[in-house]
């Protein structure tokens, strides 16, 4: 790449789209995006610690390859030469799959997960795993926020959502359950995007409670959102939970054909914010007005308990599939997750059931809401990132609507005292690509984005 073709920005600073679009352009190579990527973790792993493995020879030799293939004229896929970097509760046949716990160490899947072979058939390069809490949940990893290593990153995606944010790759899968994609976003200063319940196979992950287990992901533009679920919502028939032809469109995210309508929703979880959190997203929404129209809207009644109902699902589950786990290895799990596992065991049979039967009306008394706006708005977190390391903080913000299955997004668009905040806008099911545009929209016009122009 000669000198005058250089970007303004090093190979690893570049968003997916732009990498993608300079290596088909022959402007970057795969080899010098790879090596700027691997650059800056040599440079700043010990301050992040945001992997649980990469093979540095390996991530050179697929990258050598990559250009190799394009310069012989080969189809190229979307994601072709670019790194992805993966949760390390997603399986990888290159990699180890420990789920963050040592009751696991060593563990190696002889099979990639369905989303990993999709990236590769994408062309992506695997780019190595990155650091998730204990099984996913609440007991911390090694990981550090790159905005202030003496604060927490948020779980459990906390990995992946450190190394997009730090530039040490581009791209990220993570996965939520209550919160674990949105509120790492929020801390970290990156885009996180929960797609709807069943978009993406879950087949080789971890599953925690499979009525909420989502795989989504980190990125640094709304388009590379859209890029990723391109590359990964192929329909699988294994995932009983995946709906057949819901694949993500590959049509370009445009403007919407009108200003945007917006629900400011505090929704159950407001009394968990700090004050300059409230503060800031009343602000922001205040901001717009101009703009879009942003209403503030409340849920309806029922949704006084709602929050309750996602930790009754989830807990049940974690005592179900973490129970035998922590039973038989009770010096290497955590008391948290014991006390977790003891609280979803009081679950009865009912009470599980009638919280996974009450999703459903909950879903449609919210419909008058999805009628009447394009998305919600509401905050990703209680506030910004909490000093320490010893806690991930709370998922209230996100659980409801991961309860209910419904796409969301955090865009790192506040900022209080020098340290990120999300704004998470939430779209009806089945409709993320729409939120997308809302998304895109929303980051082209906020005055302050940290969010570069996709």
């Amino acid at each position: 790449m000669s000198e005058t073709e250089q970007p303004s920005l090093a190979p690893a600073q570049l968003s997916a789209t732009d990498a993608a679009s300079a290596l088909a352009a022959g402007t970057l190579t795969s080899e010098e995006l790879v090596q700027s990527c691997l650059d800056r973790i040599a440079e700043r792993d010990a301050d992040v610690l945001a992997f649980a493995h990469f093979d540095a020879d390996l991530v050179r030799a697929e990258a050598k390859a990559a250009d190799a293939a394009r310069k012989r004229g080969a189809a190229m896929g979307p994601l072709a030469g670019v790194p992805v970097a993966i949760k390390d509760i997603i399986d990888t046949a290159d990699y180890p799959t420990e789920n963050g716990t040592p009751v696991f160490a060593g563990r190696q899947p002889d099979q990639d997960a369905s989303v990993v072979a999709q990236l590769k058939a994408a062309g992506a390069i695997i780019f190595g795993k990155t650091v998730t809490t204990e099984l996913a949940f609440f007991g911390p990893g090694k990981t550090k926020n790159p905005r202030d290593p003496s604060r927490t990153p948020g779980g459990s995606s906390s990995g992946s959502a450190a190394a997009v944010a730090d530039f040490q790759v581009p791209m990220a899968l993570g996965t939520q359950t209550a919160g674990s994609l949105i509120r790492p976003a929020s801390y970290c200063g990156v885009i996180g995007f929960k797609p709807t319940f069943g978009a993406v196979s879950r087949v080789g992950v971890l599953a925690q409670s499979e009525p909420l287990d989502t795989i989504g992901g980190y990125a640094r533009s709304v388009g590379d959102i859209a890029l990723m679920m391109q590359a990964i919502s192929g329909f699988d028939a294994a995932d009983p939970d995946m709906a057949q032809g819901a694949t993500f469109s590959s049509e370009p995210l445009t403007n919407p054909v009108r200003p945007p309508r917006i629900a400011f929703i505090k929704s159950p979880a407001w009394p968990q914010a700090d004050a300059a959190a409230k503060l800031a997203i009343e602000a922001f929404a205040g901001s717009f007005g101009a703009l879009a129209e942003i209403v503030e809207v409340e849920l309806p009644a029922d949704f006084d308990g709602s929050l309750r109902l996602q930790q009754i699902v989830q807990f049940s589950d974690i005592a179900r599939n973490y129970g035998p786990i922590a039973d038989g290895n009770p010096d290497r799990v955590s008391g948290k997750l014991k006390e977790i596992i003891a609280e979803g065991r009081s679950f009865s049979k009912a009470d599980y059931t009638a919280a996974r039967a009450d999703r459903e009306p909950l879903y449609e008394s919210l419909q008058p809401v999805l009628n009447d706006y394009d998305a919600i708005l509401t905050p990703s977190a209680p506030g910004v990132a909490l000093e320490g390391l010893g806690a991930t903080g709370s998922p209230m913000f996100n659980a409801l609507w991961t309860y209910l299955g419904m796409p969301c997004i955090s865009l790192p668009l506040l900022d209080i005292d020098g340290l990120p905040l999300g704004v998470q806008l939430v779209g009806a099911r089945n409709r993320d690509r729409d939120l997308l545009v809302i998304a895109k929209w929303m980051a082209d016009a906020a005055p302050s984005a940290s969010v570069p122009k996709s």
